[in-house]
């Protein structure tokens, strides 16, 4: 039961349909791994519990003859022994799944991701028997050794899918609308330079019509030079600021969108997932099991009133 729990927490949450146990590849690799490791377990807790009856073959059965008192004082005795030993086997056991279930969660946690398991999935006698049928192939017929990724197994993220593309997508605008932001900045720099260059010059006019009056003609055509100069320079920089503005919004509106498209994909997934949570409950497998449930707990009551009794 050790091993096949922790065989159906997998199927339970990785729905993929390749290979024997309805998993892709690599996750049914990571399921051997950890059937190899439960078998081990198992076969530990086997050897405690032969070795409880050893011991007692080897303390106590030193007579030929015995009374039933002493029968049953030496059954007694090795009945604590081993029911001590299974019950913390059963106890590391549930802490060891335990374990195993906070790795996956914290998995799909890192993704925002809401997982969900199916306890009554766990008694599904058709199951079991998969499970097991897949167990003798994997260990008991063909030997396999493990290969390297199951010796040093990683777990991996969640959902690599859509919702990764639009977290990339979202960056990249970004790391563009600051590329922006910077050219931006480097065009206002030159602007105010400009306008700086333009106000020394303007200066520059001025001193000189006040030493050359006689050419007042030349400097008013100068003058109308540079202002024809710094007019060309200022629609430039209009253009160029207008233009920066523009891409800015268009890339801001962008933004929003692919966040929008990001929350609907997410919606859609959430409402996928609530209907065919519906549409399994509607089967007959559930309504079955729950029925079967339904009477396993009005035999129990049934059970202890008469025990009471």
């Amino acid at each position: 039961l050790f091993t096949y729990f922790s065989v159906y927490l997998s199927l339970c949450l990785y729905p993929y349909l390749q290979a024997e146990l309805g998993l892709n590849e690599h996750h049914q690799n990571e399921v051997i791994n950890y059937m190899r490791f439960a078998r081990f377990k198992r076969g530990l807790c086997l050897k405690t519990v032969d070795s409880c009856f050893q011991d007692l073959k080897d303390s106590r059965l030193v007579e030929e003859t015995f009374t039933v008192d002493e029968v049953i004082d030496m059954l007694d005795g090795l009945r604590t022994v081993v029911h001590s030993e299974v019950e913390s086997e059963l106890i590391n056991t549930t802490y060891t799944n335990v374990l195993l279930l906070r790795q996956l969660f914290s998995q799909a946690e890192k993704w925002y991701l809401k997982l969900q398991t199916d306890v009554s999935e766990l008694e599904n006698r058709e199951l079991l028997e998969q499970v097991a049928e897949f167990e003798k192939s994997e260990f008991t017929s063909s030997n396999k050794k493990p290969s390297a990724d199951l010796i040093k197994p990683k777990l991996a993220p969640l959902n690599e899918g859509g919702s990764e593309l639009l977290n990339k997508t979202v960056a990249c605008l970004q790391e563009e609308n600051e590329k922006l932001k910077t050219r931006l900045k480097t065009i206002e720099t030159q602007a105010t330079a400009a306008l700086d260059e333009k106000s020394k010059l303007e200066k520059s006019l001025k001193d000189l019509q006040m030493i050359q009056g006689d050419q007042k003609i030349n400097a008013n055509q100068d003058i109308t030079e540079l202002e024809n100069k710094v007019a060309a320079l200022k629609c430039h920089f209009e253009k160029t600021l207008n233009d920066s503005t523009a891409n800015q919004k268009f890339l801001e509106e962008n933004l929003v969108t692919t966040k929008h498209d990001l929350l609907k994909v997410q919606d859609q997934l959430s409402t996928a997932e609530k209907e065919l949570e519906k549409k399994f409950q509607q089967t007959a497998a559930y309504r079955n099991m729950k029925e079967i449930l339904t009477k396993k707990n009005e035999q129990i009551k049934d059970l202890r009133k008469k025990l009471s009794k």
